[in-house]
């Protein structure tokens, strides 16, 4: 949002220099994003009147136009803007002056007609972007007048407001807050004061949605062009004016942050209501277009029909025209979801339902009432009604918050004096409800709902006594490893291990199509942006394949990467941390004749897996869209899946190649921490077992009979050699040859031949007996 430091200072007190009032807020937590000048501060620009205007002969789009500065004689200047007519007031730059861009004015001849200046655009002026036409002037402007006395010079902050921070959406709220931080008098709230309705009702038939609303009654109004210096004022944060009404409507949002609306009163029929659309009803905006709602999007409509989009958008229909006279002013406090809601399934985003969705001040709704009837009644001639209708009632304030004063040493790291943050709460608007020496208990004003807890106390308190007043010896305190220590490093050397094997880190949305969503039994958005994002990705298996298929259709030679990130388990969206790796291609890109010309095969993924969780457990699976499937086993436990994508989908990406996907569970291991152990003092003995089995032989259950011995001395067991297939025929049909080798030690001495070849010997026996296998010597 832009902030003119000008209209700030009406509020309080700043620092005299601009740099240092936004350094003060940014190190408060109130991002600028930038500065920049603004103001028509220029020689030879000034007031002047339009007294006669022609088209010119030699160009359709010009027009020749006779005009009065009190220089003393009429000047003529040709024109190519259509907005004026004859008796408008605008800018007029004269020869010599220097606008915007370096543009120097001096005569010239146009389509060979002399030209003694140039008419002035707000853009030409450095006052708004718009350069649509002239910047017709009010009919107060003194003719001959320098054109920076209506427009003097100022400077516009733009300032990024977090979203828990709607307090901060109005000069109003910055300067109440600039004032806490500063120490110095803070401006003053509005009056809230209200009489008795007018005659009529008002109707709340969707009181969740709506609290609380309030229309006053404003008689015999003039509408017209806006004075210069509520123009100026509302274009310079990037407002363009309409008319008075529709102008003092948005600078009291600007100004208090409470947004109001104007409905031409003559044209609404019967009682107000605020309630739910009808579904397929359709509603002409202000911005011209019809939408067609349903019960999702709240509207306040008469007895006839919807005129206005609840928090959003007035309607077209009973908007403020030319020809009005009376105005029904409204104010209202709305649930911001609901408008949030609305403006997202239009997509029609505005001034107000950006405040309304962060939550407007309660306080401020009868203020920003009087505040615009008051301006109506001083710009426009209008005869406001004393009385406001309200209907509902307005939300309570938040809940009290205790402090522990203690709390408050610990979270800064040095002690602050109880009654230093006492004063610094009361200056942020907090009142005391109860207080003693270890704690107090604060009363929230309606505008601050965001501080619910001690530490958001805490935090105000840190924003005034100054971060950089904290003792430098006290930002390195020791703090104690945690949870989230833990398993930041955890990833951080995931992510180093499978860069060194040459895998490169992929990025892909949490949201995936409908499609694939419904394919997968995703969880699916309720109210998504569009349908490539409609819901919760559950694995990683559909956005990776578009990544995959991205590369292969560019013409990438291998695709080796993963992605570390949150995954959404229905039914209930459960997150949790998973790994996807996918495999394609070359294993090594052809950049010399020594490149390994071979592709990706499911032992690289294998070895993938293994660089990540440690020695694992390959079982067999069936999984849809793979082809030998195997679920993955840390300490018996399942942490995951691998497989080589079938046919049908890399046919669809246009790959011949194979691919092959796996997906890990990482919350577990992340949780574990390395154990150590020392190195072993004596040496090792190993001897093979070499035997014929059947074909059908797993591997694991050769390994869990080995184990079965319960041999201290067996230090651990590894497959070396298989042969199986084409080179079986020696063996017989359907047996395979299987090598193994075991390795014996002991931790406090070395052993000897006898003794390993006793437990060899028994290991062997136990095989031949439960197993049934022929031992080859």
């Amino acid at each position: 949002m832009k902030f003119s430091v000008n209209w700030l200072r009406e509020f309080v007190e700043l620092p005299s220099n601009v740099d240092d009032l936004a350094e003060l807020l940014t190190m408060a937590g109130i991002e600028i994003e930038g500065v920049e000048k603004r103001g028509a501060n220029f020689d030879k620009v000034v007031v002047a009147q339009i007294k006669a205007s022609e088209q010119h002969p030699n160009a359709d789009r010009l027009s020749v136009c006779q005009v009065d500065d009190r220089s003393g004689e009429t000047r003529q200047i040709v024109c190519g803007a259509k907005n004026y007519k004859v008796g408008d007031k605008v800018p007029l730059a004269l020869p010599g002056a220097v606008l915007v861009g370096d543009l120097k004015i001096k005569p010239s001849k146009l389509r060979g007609i002399e030209s003694q200046g140039m008419l002035c655009s707000p853009s030409e002026l450095g006052l708004s972007e718009d350069s649509d036409g002239l910047l017709i002037l009010s009919p107060e402007a003194k003719i001959g007048e320098p054109i920076a006395s209506l427009f003097p010079e100022d400077t516009i902050l733009d300032v990024e407001i977090t979203p828990n921070r709607g307090d901060l959406l109005s000069h109003f709220g910055l300067a109440r807050d600039i004032a806490a931080l500063t120490g110095v008098a803070a401006p003053s709230p509005r009056s809230d004061e209200r009489a008795p309705g007018w005659a009529g009702s008002i109707v709340i038939s969707a009181p969740k949605e709506c609290p609380f609303i309030s229309f006053r009654k404003i008689d015999n109004v003039k509408v017209g062009p806006s004075p210069d210096w509520l123009r100026a004022k509302i274009e310079s944060v990037g407002i363009r004016s309409i008319n008075n009404i529709v102008d003092i409507s948005n600078f009291v949002m600007i100004e208090l942050g409470q947004p109001t609306h104007a409905f031409d009163a003559d044209k609404l029929k019967g009682a107000m209501n605020v309630r739910a659309a009808r579904e397929g009803e359709k509603f002409l905006a202000l911005d011209g277009k019809t939408y067609v709602l349903n019960p999702d999007n709240l509207v306040i409509a008469d007895q006839e029909r919807a005129v206005g989009l609840a928090g959003v958008m007035g309607g077209e229909e009973t908007g403020v025209s030319e020809t009005t006279k009376n105005i029904l002013l409204e104010a209202a406090w709305f649930l911001p979801a609901s408008i949030r809601r609305t403006a997202r399934n239009l997509n029609l985003p505005s001034d107000a339902s950006y405040r309304f969705e962060r939550r407007v001040d309660p306080g401020m709704v009868l203020a920003a009432s009087n505040r615009a009837a008051e301006l109506m009644r001083e710009i426009a001639g209008a005869n406001p009604a004393a009385e406001i209708a309200t209907g509902g009632k307005l939300p309570s304030p938040p809940a009290d918050v205790a402090l522990r004063y203690h709390h408050v040493d610990e979270l800064i790291g040095l002690s602050i004096l109880p009654t230093r943050v006492d004063e610094i709460l009361q200056r942020f608007g907090l009142q005391p409800a109860s207080s003693s020496k270890e704690q107090s208990s604060w009363r929230i004003p309606s505008y601050r709902f965001d501080l619910q807890r001690d530490v958001d106390l805490i935090e105000e308190v840190v924003r005034a006594f100054g971060i950089a007043n904290v003792p430098l010896r006290y930002r390195s305190s020791f703090t104690t490893e945690s949870e989230a220590d833990r398993n930041h490093d955890f990833e951080a050397g995931v992510r180093t291990r499978l860069a060194g094997r040459g895998l490169s880190e992929a990025r892909t949305s949490k949201l995936i199509s409908r499609t694939a969503g419904a394919r997968e039994g995703a969880i699916e958005l309720r109210n998504p942006l569009n349908e490539d994002h409609a819901a919760l990705r559950k694995n990683f298996f559909s956005p990776l394949l578009a990544v995959l298929e991205r590369n292969v259709l560019a013409g990438a030679q291998r695709v080796a990467m993963f992605e570390l990130g949150r995954v959404f388990l229905p039914p209930d969206a459960k997150e949790e941390r998973h790994l996807g790796i996918v495999l394609w291609g070359k294993l090594a890109p052809s950049i010399h004749w020594r490149s390994q010309d071979r592709t990706f095969d499911y032992f690289d993924l294998k070895g993938v897996i293994e660089s990540v969780i440690g020695p694992a457990t390959f079982k067999r699976t069936e999984r849809p869209d793979l082809i030998l499937a195997v679920e993955i086993f840390s300490n018996e436990k399942s942490v995951g899946f691998a497989g080589q994508l079938s046919s049908d989908q890399t046919k669809a990406i246009g790959s011949t190649a194979p691919a092959f996907f796996a997906e890990l569970n990482l919350e577990a291991h992340a949780a574990a921490r390395p154990t150590y152990r020392e190195i072993d003092k004596f040496p090792a003995i190993t001897r093979d077992i070499a035997m014929i089995v059947p074909e059908n032989l797993a591997h694991e259950k050769i390994v869990a009979t080995i184990a079965s011995a319960n041999e201290p001395l067996l230090a651990s067991v590894e497959l070396f050699d298989v042969f199986s297939g084409a080179q079986e025929k020696s063996f017989g049909a359907g047996k395979k040859s299987m090598a193994y080798a075991l390795t014996y030690r002991d931790k406090t001495r070395t052993l000897t031949n006898e003794e390993i070849t006793v437990v060899h010997a028994k290991i062997r026996e136990r095989l031949q007996r439960e197993l049934g296998v022929e031992l080859r010597e």
